[in-house]
């Protein structure tokens, strides 16, 4: 079980041992509360004990709440965040706010409120269950039953079926193009461009509708519609997508183009879900202005640049880019496409769905309804005298095989894949029913990528990391010393997130003989390895501390978006 940061200081300090903490963890995840309120359920330590060693070990005061005046008019921040993340603010100061918390580990939590607030984020320590105290008196548990009661009119609660609170179409049609519904769509729109997100979700639960926006990867919440705007604005985006409004027990997709002016245009790629409260919506934003496609600017390191450039100038073979949902391996893709893109050359694009529009490429999007599927326009590929071929994903045999075949035949195949390194990739080939000798012949390079939040500049400053944590991320023992991580504190320009913007961490690994031969012969992902780093390739965890060392990422994130070696 991966231990959180403050589990992790806990069984440094010795303050309690490993079988304690996770069954601490354990009960934590069951009864769904946080590691400080199941630490001291669990008699490890007193509240006001576990309070001193935290605020001792964080270097920040403990107070008494008690004892603190607070004003209820200190942010805008919703109750609901509050409480979840067991914060309460207790003063402002210009663009800096001071909050009380019972977890200055949970940077997470942090990053949130800094980011809902806007502001510079300073902490001190309190007790959990002083937190939750404070903003019951603040209202935060709501108000009382009887007080919504009187509000609501006993005489006029009834109990009614579930399918006959759904409107028809019509009506929900109509009631889509009110004020209110069209104002708050439009607003999470441009709210979401204005804030840098990729990502907006509209999530419905049974008694609650929420907002986020995935910001450098990170999700937020940003806020709580009333939940009987839910099937309008749910429907006033499906209307938008051109969408079916009446359908609303399959998953469909579609997209929004929004002119914000006559020289910025804005996609939004929207995705809606059946679940067991309601649809809920994804729009991912597909903002062209903001295409970066300068590899140097994504992050490519000088060696493996010159490596990724020099094969995907190759006139035949495939070039793999890996990683998960969300690491940038479209990006990369269209980075290369652009630059191979003159006008003596004829590049097809087999993508589902196209985000990008580029001219002088043939571009296809992909409608497996209409029997469009990925074999079917690859073989329709071959018949157009193509010179460079990229697959958007490849899912399966069929995708893989005729992109081999392709590869093995004179053309150079720019394909994506999902595994989590580079090693695996050729294996992951070989799973899917493809001769390994076939793999290893067709593929030249595999890059495998993911993308950390890049720390603020403004903000940067050095921070002071025990030897053993160094040592346990992977920092090699002569370093320590001199090997000095940056984390951002927090400023105006990231929001008093410490953040600002991404950075592509990438393990690029050239298909050497050796390589070829442990394909051939079977080997496993963890011996490809092995060859692999001997020859040069660094791992993703290697790839992320040398952005650690020159500054572009803190090792908290080195930490969250790479695995240990």
């Amino acid at each position: 079980m991966k231990h959180t940061r403050l589990g992790d200081i806990l069984l440094r300090k010795k303050a309690i041992n490993k079988e304690q903490l996770v069954q601490a963890q354990r009960e934590m995840k069951l009864n769904g509360v946080s590691l400080t309120a199941e630490l001291v359920k669990a008699g490890l330590f007193t509240e006001d004990e576990l309070a001193k060693f935290i605020g001792k070990s964080f270097g920040r005061p403990v107070i008494d709440l008690n004892k603190v005046d607070i004003k209820e008019d200190l942010t805008d921040i919703p109750i609901e965040m509050l409480r979840k993340n067991a914060v309460i603010p207790i003063h402002r100061k210009g663009n800096a706010i001071t909050l009380a918390v019972a977890d200055p580990y949970d940077i997470n939590a942090l990053d949130e409120i800094a980011f809902i607030s806007g502001s510079q984020v300073d902490v001190v320590v309190v007790t959990e269950s002083q937190i939750l105290a404070k903003l019951e008196e603040m209202g935060g548990a709501g108000r009382q039953l009887e007080d919504v009661m009187g509000e609501l009119g006993a005489d006029e609660m009834e109990i009614v079926d579930i399918e006959d609170t759904e409107m028809d179409e019509h009506s929900l049609a109509a009631e889509t193009e009110t004020a209110p519904v069209v104002k708050l769509v439009n607003l999470i729109l441009l709210d979401a461009i204005k804030r840098g997100a990729s990502d907006i979700h509209i999530e419905p639960y049974e008694k609650s509708l929420r907002v986020r926006y995935r910001v450098d990867g990170v999700l937020h919440e940003i806020m709580r519609p009333p939940l009987k705007m839910r099937d309008a604005m749910v429907s006033r985006i499906k209307i938008q997508a051109r969408l079916n409004i009446a359908e609303r027990r399959v998953p469909q997709d579609g997209r929004i183009k929004l002119r914000l002016s006559k020289a910025k245009t804005v996609d939004f790629r929207v995705s809606v879900l059946p679940t067991l409260f309601g649809e809920k919506v994804v729009m991912r934003l597909l903002d062209s202005a903001n295409l970066q496609l300068d590899m140097v600017k994504l992050g490519y390191e000088e060696g493996d640049l010159s490596n990724f450039k020099h094969h995907i100038h190759q006139p035949y073979g495939m070039v793999l880019v890996t990683g998960p949902t969300g690491s940038g391996k479209t990006v990369s893709l269209y980075s290369a496409v652009a630059e191979l893109n003159q006008p003596g050359v004829n590049i097809c694009t087999a993508e589902d769905p196209v985000e990008f529009n580029f001219m002088g490429i043939n571009q296809v999007n992909i409608n497996p309804a209409v029997g469009l599927d990925f074999p079917t326009a690859l073989k329709s590929f071959l018949r157009q005298d193509p010179d460079i071929i990229l697959i958007g994903e490849i899912r399966d045999y069929d995708t893989a095989a005729i992109g081999i075949k392709a590869a093995l035949t004179g053309h150079l195949v720019l394909a994506t894949l999902h595994t989590n390194d580079a090693p695996s990739t050729m294996t992951r080939m070989v799973n899917m029913g493809i001769e390994s000798f076939l793999v290893g012949s067709a593929v030249n390079l595999v890059t495998a990528q993911r993308l950390g939040r890049r720390t603020c500049k403004e903000c940067a400053e050095p921070i002071d990391i025990p030897a053993e944590a160094l040592i346990e991320a992977g920092i090699p023992a002569e370093e320590i010393g001199s090997f000095q991580p940056m984390q951002g504190k927090g400023c105006n320009t990231c929001n008093g997130t410490g953040y600002k913007g991404r950075v592509g961490i990438y393990q690029v690994m050239p298909i050497t003989d050796e390589i070829r031969n442990a394909v051939y012969a079977g080997k496993n992902s963890d011996d490809i390895n092995d060859i692999a780093v001997a020859q040069g390739v660094k791992t993703l965890r290697m790839a992320a501390l040398n952005k650690v060392r020159d500054g572009s990422i803190s090792l908290e994130e080195c930490l969250r978006v790479t695995v240990g070696d």
